[in-house]
């Protein structure tokens, strides 16, 4: 196999030659067709998260979808040529050990989701953390449902999934983001309010706000901008502390909780969302030799939506 390995903090992507991994029991062996490109790749390669790799030298890539080509012992419901999805997390391929931007990848049975008829690798592989990680916010942490006024702060990928979550399970949704292409890239799905700012849906009585964001007043403003006895889902860690109203949040009786990652159900539940149309991706691919490239067109700002790379096509 081939893949892209990181071999330490600041230091380039290396293409590197290794033997092709085998299964071990309760593991699977998935061949990428597709493998997104996260934040959190770049914080791995730029010293800000990389001590929570697994190991060091490592293949970076955890937004993989692809099929089943090898099985270890122990594994029922899974057959070779299987269109799969692996969940993204601590715990997966792309963090803990060798990940999917590479020809082959070993995953625990456990985090591996089969992938609907008919949905392709690019949207599955977006699926597996920004997907599934809106998905546990919006849906199981947040607690929305039909009827429900949400607020979702930050329309990048995560937040523009989340957006469209919650509109597909009937909520009304109301968007806060200050950059303006990306406001206009959104207009398509029609939310009821596309705000620059968090402080322009004070007075909503939204239920609900989902600050994909976490740039500290954007916490602060989420806490003043949902309704009394409404809720406050944190999921951006744009910067590590924030100063919030405690006279606010008491007095309001306002929830304050975050959320992170997810699991395979929520990832199942989102790949079925997908393959209904309910919600649409917004996905640039390129090919697996432009990688490096990617990594660097993302940590510049140019991707709007998800980067995916396509791999054994």
């Amino acid at each position: 196999m081939i893949g892209w390995q990181l071999t330490g903090a600041h230091a380039p992507l290396k293409l590197v030659e290794l033997p092709d991994p085998q299964p071990g029991p309760g593991e699977i062996v998935v061949d990428p067709h597709a493998t997104g490109l996260c934040h959190s790749d770049i914080g791995y390669q730029d010293g800000t998260l990389t001590g929570a790799l697994g190991y060091l030298p490592i293949i970076l890539g955890h937004e993989i979808a692809g099929t089943v080509s090898a099985i270890g012992a122990g594994v029922d419901g899974f057959r070779i040529g299987d269109r799969v999805a692996i969940k993204a997390g601590i715990e997966t391929p792309g963090t803990r050990c060798n990940g999917g931007f590479a020809t082959k990848v070993v995953s625990s049975a456990k985090f591996v989701v089969k992938i609907p008829d008919g949905l392709s690798f690019e949207s599955a592989a977006v699926a597996t953390d920004a997907g599934m990680t809106s998905y546990h916010a919006v849906i199981i942490v947040g607690q929305v449902g039909p009827g429900s006024r949400v607020g979702v702060v930050g329309l990048g990928g995560v937040g523009l999934f989340g957006a469209q979550i919650a509109a597909a399970v009937g909520a009304k949704v109301y968007t806060a983001e200050p950059n303006a292409e990306a406001r206009a890239a959104a207009a398509e799905f029609e939310f009821e309010r596309y705000a620059s700012d968090v402080s322009e849906l004070a007075g909503l009585e939204l239920d609900v706000v989902v600050d994909f964001a976490g740039f500290g007043t954007t916490t602060a403003e989420a806490i003043k901008a949902v309704k009394p006895g409404g809720r406050v889902v944190q999921v951006g860690l744009g910067r590590s502390e924030a100063t919030i109203s405690i006279t606010t949040l008491v007095i309001n009786q306002v929830e304050l909780v975050g959320s992170l990652g997810g699991t395979a159900e929520d990832l199942d539940a989102v790949l079925k969302l997908l393959s209904a149309g309910k919600i649409k991706p917004m996905i640039s691919t390129m090919a697996f030799n432009e990688v490096p490239d990617g990594f660097q067109r993302l940590e510049r700002g140019e991707v709007r939506g998800r980067l995916v790379a396509l791999i054994n096509t």
